[in-house]
């Protein structure tokens, strides 16, 4: 079986470069080692039956054709599936580790891409390390994926798919969805009859346009100012290093957003904003403010996944307000930024965009991505995660970290997950710029006790004008 790759999917192999891989990095740890042999089944029966992907290979399309997926006459399952062992003495930093090196490791173009690891010598139990090219799937896809070979008891059963989005599911970022899934239902008839169309680039442009309905959004974006210098941007090689925060209760953020009128993920965005703030600080700069490439869902999370998976998202550039010195100013000014994104159809603009890219040759494309790479500093993403304790193969998942590719040649990239009642915050980042990202880490933490103490200091449940 051969088929053709959609363009918007297609975008993503030609964004990968040496120092940066547009592989999705997630890693899983447990409170006992897996079963092999019982994940296997489990992976075999939920993943490569169920998904395609999992089972085909990537043809090259050449100078002007588009790649083509095909099945993979040689595929085995064990050539993806397999133990890796840690080094001494294991833990938490051997994983770290671990995780940084496959960061900066192409997966094998000539199998299906992507791989599964099931760690040895875990001091804390047993831990997983997936790996899966963007070219197959967007992160909230595959974190509905990972959430579909789970179950609710150890024994097996009752999986199904409940997502930590409940808090947010009438706030801002919510509203901001479905204003940018409106803009997109306008849009598919013409990616439709654009699909077909190996045209200039100011065409494929047209369409994004025309599709979007909006001319404003795409102005705005093209007219966005470059983004200042700062500890985070500079020449990436291709050493990556990971590390992840301490789980956080939702309870303790929830705190917070109470004492403000705040969203649980309001919250957890100002202290990462404040979090970069005195990095840079303690870097002897002055903190000015940077954007952040916002992956955003384009695909309702109660729609049921198509078998052939693929990218169904599109982007927002979120200025974090690291300019502002006080903790609970930062959390109002980064509510009211987020306000004026809510019904932007920014994100609608820049699917249209990618999927133009990926009819586009590849030189025309990498243009497109260092426009993006100048007007932002990092990449920010939020992946919802199950509400309760989930299994997996038997064996209780303790805590997940997810990360997305740092798209558009960015060094930084962050992401925050949700699982079983706490948000934990992971941080890659190219080698380079920051050498250990644990101090980050530390910065994070530091930050959200400090916001914490200042909205109880200020006694404000709302801005003062």
């Amino acid at each position: 079986m051969s088929e053709r790759m959609h363009h918007a999917d297609a975008a993503w192999l030609q964004m990968e470069e040496p120092t940066s891989l547009m592989v999705i990095t997630a890693v899983l740890w447990f409170d006992e080692p897996v079963d092999l042999e019982r994940l296997k089944d489990v992976v075999r029966e939920r993943l490569v039956e169920r998904y395609p992907r999992f089972r085909q290979r990537v043809v090259p399309g050449g100078l002007l054709g588009t790649a083509r997926w095909e099945d993979d006459p040689a595929f085995r399952l064990e050539n993806h599936l397999r133990r890796t062992r840690l080094r001494a003495p294991g833990g938490r930093a051997a994983l770290e580790a671990l995780v940084s090196e496959s960061m900066s490791t192409p997966l094998d173009s000539s199998r299906p891409l992507w791989a599964l690891h099931v760690m040895e010598d875990h001091a804390a139990g047993g831990a997983l390390l997936l790996r899966v090219h963007h070219c197959i799937a967007d992160g909230i896809s595959l974190a509905r994926v990972l959430l579909s070979l789970t179950d609710e008891r150890a024994s097996g059963g009752g999986s199904r798919e409940d997502f930590e989005e409940a808090e947010d599911a009438s706030g801002r970022l919510a509203r901001l969805l479905r204003g940018a899934r409106t803009v997109l239902g306008s849009t598919r008839a013409a990616w439709k009859r654009g699909a077909e169309l190996l045209a200039e680039p100011i065409q494929l442009m047209d369409l994004a346009v025309e599709g979007a309905r909006s001319a404003s959004a795409l102005s705005r974006l093209l007219t966005l100012m470059q983004d200042p210098p700062s500890p985070f941007t500079g020449e990436l090689g291709r050493e990556k290093r990971v590390a992840w925060s301490r789980p956080v209760p939702v309870g303790k953020v929830r705190e917070i957003g109470h004492g403000t009128g705040s969203t649980v993920n309001d919250v957890v965005m100002a202290v990462v904003a404040g979090m970069l703030r005195r990095y840079v600080e303690a870097r002897g700069q002055s903190p000015e403010d940077v954007r952040a490439v916002v992956p955003v869902n384009l695909r309702p999370l109660r729609e049921p996944l198509p078998r052939e998976l693929g990218n169904r998202f599109g982007v927002v550039f979120l200025p974090l307000p690291l300019g502002l010195a006080d903790p609970v100013e930062r959390l109002w000014e980064l509510k009211r930024r987020m306000d004026n994104l809510k019904r932007s159809p920014e994100a609608a603009v820049v699917f249209g965009m990618l999927s133009a890219a990926g009819m586009a040759p590849a030189p025309v494309e990498r243009m497109a991505v260092d426009v993006m790479r100048r007007k932002a500093s990092l990449v920010l993403t939020n992946v919802p995660g199950p509400k309760r304790p989930v299994y997996l193969a038997g064996a209780r998942l303790a805590g997940v970290m997810f990360w997305v590719p740092m798209a558009a040649r960015l060094g930084l990239g962050l992401s925050i997950f949700s699982y079983a009642g706490h948000v934990t915050l992971g941080v890659a980042a190219d080698a380079g710029l920051v050498p250990e990202p644990r101090e980050l880490i530390a910065d994070f933490e530091e930050e959200l006790d400090a916001l914490a103490e200042a909205v109880r200091a200020s006694g404000h449940s709302h801005p003062v004008h």
